[in-house]
């Protein structure tokens, strides 16, 4: 069979095996010859010259092979080889629409370059919940850093300084990039069954935490109990009792109830309760 009737096949390779099955997509991607240089170039002039899909549908085919390549080098930030495949291919792709066969590169050359920026961007997005990297030197740093620090513990004065010049940032930099690198994401608020002691939100001060505030609720709480006390003390004595078991007292008593102690009627009971009310107004208003 010609290379050119395998590369026309990807569909029928792909269906061979169970569906989702990344090894099976590897296989298959692996199945599918690469181009000459002068097939590549034709089929590149074609894409440029014609917009031939069928042209650049091929130029990406036959490239899956080293997109798996790139990918597997980023399986150590605990990502998804699938996943990471998958953005790689969207930078072939793209390395594919914008490729120039008269600059005289082969695309692998040229795809390389589009494949990891989109794998960077990928594995940047969701390596945590809050990213990293977010500068051009903070991206340069999180890469070759990491990577470096796979043989080293935490880097010294002179270590600092040397990658600092390698890569062309501050050493502050690079201590940074260090520390967040030896971090982990943490839940605001954790469930109470997990153990996190060191939650953020452990540390945020409590809204009644400040001392001068306490000390005023509990000088004014003490004031309006003793305000509350004489007002009660002016009153005679059954508007005073019936108040207390009516407001006071854990278990209050009903109107019918005092109405029955006093041998009057519940509406007296509540007249009298209203013009004692009224009167510790008064009197707490004057205080």
């Amino acid at each position: 069979m010609t290379s050119t009737a395998l590369a026309t096949r990807p569909a029928e390779l792909m269906l061979a095996g169970p569906l989702g099955s990344l090894d099976h997509y590897i296989q298959a991607a692996n199945a599918i010859p690469v181009l000459s240089a002068d097939e590549e170039r034709a089929l590149a002039t074609r894409l440029r010259e014609t917009n031939d899909l069928d042209a650049a549908k091929r130029l990406v085919l036959s490239h899956l092979r080293f997109v798996v390549h790139v990918a597997r080098g980023y399986a150590g930030y605990g990502l998804q080889l699938g996943d990471l495949i998958q953005e790689g291919n969207i930078g072939l792709m793209k390395a594919v629409r914008r490729f120039d066969p008269t600059v005289g590169v082969r695309l692998v050359s040229f795809a390389v370059h589009w494949i990891r920026a989109e794998i960077h961007e990928f594995v940047l997005r969701n390596w945590r919940l809050v990213r990293v990297a977010t500068t051009k030197a903070q991206r340069k740093l999180f890469f070759n850093l990491r990577r470096a620090k796979k043989h080293l513990g935490w880097l010294s004065k002179e270590e600092t300084e040397a990658v600092a010049a390698d890569l062309g940032v501050t050493p502050r930099d690079v201590t940074e990039m260090e520390q967040r690198l030896s971090g982990r994401d943490l839940a605001f608020d954790p469930d109470p069954e997990e153990d996190e002691d060191f939650a953020p939100a452990t540390y945020l001060p409590s809204p009644n935490s400040d001392p001068a505030q306490s000390v005023e609720r509990e000088n004014a709480g003490t004031n309006d109990h003793e305000r509350l006390t004489a007002a009660l003390a002016r009153l005679d004595e059954r508007s005073r009792v019936i108040l207390s078991r009516r407001w006071l007292a854990d278990s209050k008593a009903t109107l019918h109830e005092l109405a029955a102690e006093y041998g009057v009627s519940a509406e007296r009971i509540r007249q009298i309760e209203a013009n004692a009310i009224g009167k510790l107004k008064k009197q707490l208003a004057a205080a």
